[in-house]
């Protein structure tokens, strides 16, 4: 049963906006250590690339969030929510720390899916109900 649907729509270029004016720190602050990582990767071959990837990573966070009803607010942070791709490609949401838990409680599923064009990055979040809480 669906529990929670959430979209997003981000500007990249809003994204390198705020990369360029808070430094490393804006990523640190919204990607997790995997995420980090490939961000880094991303980004030391093509900058674009790195950039398109943590605007495709805040816009999944800011639907993940909406469609688990909490917005950003505890136990929902940026780091404690992380958008991993899994070996095939396909985006998956690993969550940790009170987050994990609070999910887990609910026995909740989440799916998301994330694009980004030259300008626009998108995820699409659905969370359902694994059974009756």
């Amino acid at each position: 049963m669906i529990a929670g649907i959430g979209t997003d729509v981000c500007d990249i270029a809003r994204i390198a906006t705020a990369l360029q004016r808070h430094g490393d720190r804006f990523a640190q602050r919204v990607l997790g250590p995997g995420e980090m990582q490939v961000f880094e990767q991303r980004r030391a071959r093509v900058a674009r690339r790195g950039l398109s990837y943590l605007a495709t990573r805040f816009a999944a966070k800011e639907a993940f969030s909406k469609a688990i009803g909490l917005g950003m607010r505890w136990p929902m942070t940026w780091r404690a929510c992380e958008v991993i791709n899994a070996p095939g490609g396909r985006p998956e949401v690993h969550l940790h720390g009170e987050l994990a838990d609070w999910f887990a409680q609910r026995q909740l599923r989440a799916f998301v899916s994330v694009s980004d064009e030259a300008e626009i990055a998108t995820a699409f979040v659905v969370v359902e109900r694994v059974s009756a809480p």
